[in-house]
Formats: structure tokens, C-alpha cells, sequence
């Protein structure tokens, strides 16, 4: 048996891709009942599958990665439908990882590939947030010249190309690909209906975008505000080395910045300085040039890859600049939320401590009930030889416990 169509979705960050994620995830069993399998046990089955394909070094999330790619392929050779496999960490796949899952693929009817992608002077800052998010403790201008730097190798500068460079990434993946089977999905403009984005991953995928429920789905991945990201930064460089890996995931990552910091609605929102976005607008011509040569499927508009007009945005606030009293109130909103977690966390202890302590009193309470009847047992085999009244005892103790 195998796949008729696989459809690869491999990114690139930042262009909608956990809540389509998060959305084909609550719906495997709908999907499956249409013949397309969406192969995940766990929301993050895929992006350990992606992490064991490209061998990539995570914060040692890499260790329960292992064997996770062939598992998932093994999924795909067994069913007859329709796959869909979604992960932006994919995009940064050299031309042998990409052979690679292909062939683990094994003789499947059609491989589509698609790259969701926005504009260059959105992406930037958001990817500068992202490595915030992950623990590093690079400023912004130092960031936005190691990614402008053409002779830049290092790791940083690196990944970012990886996972943005639009035409390299379409090049490496759709490289063994007829050009009608490599899908350019563009991010709508802000103020764009809501579920637009959604209609427009549905179609490539083969759905019909209103049969699945999006009000159900919170797994944004929004931007924070410059004070924020400042924030962030200041306690990266006072926690790395200090706080776990998974401490950090939890309390920092999701609790702080996801759930708190990223929803402050009078946040400023993150922009480039002018000759850094003059820069990214001709990069971004480039790109919209060279896509439109090579014949894609364009889900969308290639202009929605060129930045909007200046006066649009806001203006331009510096992270790395002094900004006592914005980050102030970001920090105090920050400590209060950490402060009522806290308190959740306490609750929830002593909640656990008394269970703990009424299920101990219960087994005590068991095991001397159960010391008493032994006792009694005993007694009445002692005596039953000689005792008419412990022998009917111990024939209605037996009978009782059928025996």
C-alpha cells in the first residue's frame, strides 16, 4: 500500500503555522474520516519527526526524537489517502534531507510542497523575537547586522537564511518537482478577513475550509512589543546557565512571554529602523521577481510579499536602548502573572498533599481492618477443635468470604 498524495507543509516560521497545526491536530479523527491522514500522537509529533530528519540539537528535545522520522514515514507508506505533514523547522532541510524524506516515503502517487510565506520586513523582527524566546541573549542591531552581512557563516545569520530565504528554500525542496506541485502560500495583509489564511492552506491541502471549527483553536504564536522582547532579554541574560531547559519552556517561554507578555494590547510593536527596511524592501523585490519566473502555484498574491508603505508603521523604538518605564510596567504585569501562578501552584500542592495524606489514612485504616479480621481468623482455627461456638464462627467467617 501506499499514500496517493503526500502534501508537505514546511514553513516558514511565523506565517500561521501553529494554528494550522494545532488545527489539523484536534481534527485528525474528521480528516480521517475523509481519507487523509494527519500522523501525530502528540501536537508535537511532527516537529520531533523534523528534529530526527535534520539532526538538530534542541535543547535536548533531540534524545526523544530519535527513530521519530522513520515512524512517521512508516505511517505514510501504510495509508492510501492523503498525508499531510506540517513543519516550519523543515524549510532549513538541505537538498540530502530532503532526498531523504522522500524516498522514506517509498512509492506514494504525488508529492506536493508547500511554503507559507510573508513579507521580509514582518519576518525579520519576528525571527529576532524567536531566538529571544529561545534563550538568546543577542541584541536586535547586533542581530540585524549579522543577518545583513553577506559574508556572515555563523549560526545565527545561518538558520535565518535557512528558514527565510524564500527561492532557496522552494529551490531545495522543490528541486525534483514539477513546478504545479510547489505551492507559494502568501500570508494575507493585516486587516485581511479572519479565516482568509485558513481558506487558503484548505485548498492546497484538498479540504473544504468550512467543515473545521478555527474558533476552537488558541495556538497563535504572537509577536511581543518592543518593551517585551527588552524584558526578555534582561532575563535570559540572568537565568541561562541557572534555569533547566524545561523550567524555562514552561515558566518563561509559554507562561511569560506566550500567555502574558505577547497579549498586552498597549504593546509597541517591533519595527525595522529605515535603512534596514530600505534593505529588506529590495530583498523583497528580488524574491517577487525571481517566484514569479518560475512558474508555482501562487495560493494568494506574490505582492503580499512586498513590505507595506513606511507610513504604516509604527515608529521606531528601540530594544536595545534604555526604556526604564516601559519595561517597568511590562516586568510589573510580568511578576504579577508569575505571582498568581505561583499561588495556583501552591494551591494545587496542598490540594495534592491532602489527597496524599487521605489516601494514606485510608490504607492505615485498611491495613488494621485487615490485621483485626486476620487475627480473628487465627482464633477461631485455634479454638475450633474445641469449641463448638468458635467453629460455627469460623464456618459463617468461610462462608462470608466463599469459601
Amino acid at each position: 500500500m501506499s499514500a496517493r498524495r503526500v502534501v508537505l507543509h514546511v514553513g516558514t516560521p511565523k506565517t500561521g503555522t501553529s494554528f494550522v497545526q494545532e488545527l489539523l491536530f484536534q481534527n485528525r479523527d474528521r480528516l480521517a474520516e475523509r481519507g487523509v491522514l494527519y500522523p501525530a500522537d502528540r501536537f508535537d509529533a511532527h516537529f520531533l519527526a523534523a528534529l530526527d530528519l535534520l539532526e538538530l540539537p534542541w535543547g535536548g528535545l533531540e534524545q526523544q526524537a530519535v527513530g521519530a522520522w522513520e515512524r512517521l514515514a512508516e505511517q505514510v507508506r501504510a495509508w492510501e489517502g492523503t498525508v499531510i505533514i506540517s513543519h516550519e523547522i523543515l524549510a532549513t532541510a538541505s537538498r540530502e534531507h530532503v532526498r531523504r524524506a522522500l524516498d522514506s516515503f517509498g512509492a506514494v502517487g504525488g508529492v506536493d510542497v508547500v511554503v507559507s510565506v510573508r513579507d521580509l520586513v514582518r519576518q525579520i523582527p519576528a525571527e529576532w523575537q524567536e531566538n529571544v524566546k529561545h534563550r538568546r541573549t543577542i541584541g536586535y542591531h547586533d542581530f540585524l547586522h549579522e543577518i545583513q552581512d553577506p559574508e556572515s557563516t555563523g549560526k545565527l545569520a545561518t538558520w535565518f537564511w535557512g528558514v527565510q530565504d524564500i527561492p532557496s528554500i522552494l529551490d531545495r525542496w522543490g528541486a525534483d518537482l514539477p513546478p504545479e506541485r510547489v505551492h507559494v502560500l502568501t500570508v494575507p495583509k493585516p486587516g485581511a478577513p479572519r479565516n482568509l489564511l485558513w481558506e487558503r492552506f484548505a485548498s492546497v491541502f484538498g479540504l473544504v475550509p468550512e467543515d473545521f471549527d478555527t474558533s476552537t483553536v488558541d495556538k497563535a504564536n504572537p509577536s511581543l512589543g518592543v518593551a517585551e522582547s527588552a524584558l526578555l532579554l534582561r532575563i535570559n541574560k540572568l537565568v541561562n546557565g541557572v534555569l533547566p531547559n524545561e523550567q524555562y519552556r514552561e515558566l518563561v517561554r509559554e507562561l511569560l512571554a506566550h500567555r502574558t507578555l505577547s497579549r498586552r494590547p498597549e504593546a509597541v510593536r517591533l519595527r525595522l529602523p529605515d535603512d534596514v527596511r530600505a534593505w529588506a524592501v529590495g530583498v523583497a523585490e528580488e524574491w517577487i521577481d525571481e517566484l514569479a519566473s518560475r512558474g508555482y502555484d501562487v495560493v494568494g498574491s506574490l505582492a503580499e510579499l512586498r513590505p507595506d508603505p513606511v507610513e504604516h508603521e509604527t515608529v521606531f523604538l528601540d530594544p536595545d536602548s534604555e526604556l526604564p518605564e516601559q519595561v517597568g510596567d511590562a516586568a510589573v504585569h510580568g511578576l504579577a502573572t508569575v505571582l498568581l501562578r505561583a499561588g495556583e501552584m501552591r494551591r494545587e500542592i496542598d490540594d495534592l498533599h491532602g489527597r496524599l495524606h487521605v489516601a494514606i489514612a485510608e490504607r492505615d485504616q485498611a491495613r488494621r481492618e485487615a490485621g483485626l479480621v486476620l487475627r480473628t481468623k487465627r482464633a477461631l482455627i485455634a479454638r475450633a477443635d474445641t469449641n463448638q461456638a468458635a467453629a460455627l464462627g469460623l464456618r459463617v467467617y468461610r462462608k462470608a468470604r466463599g469459601r
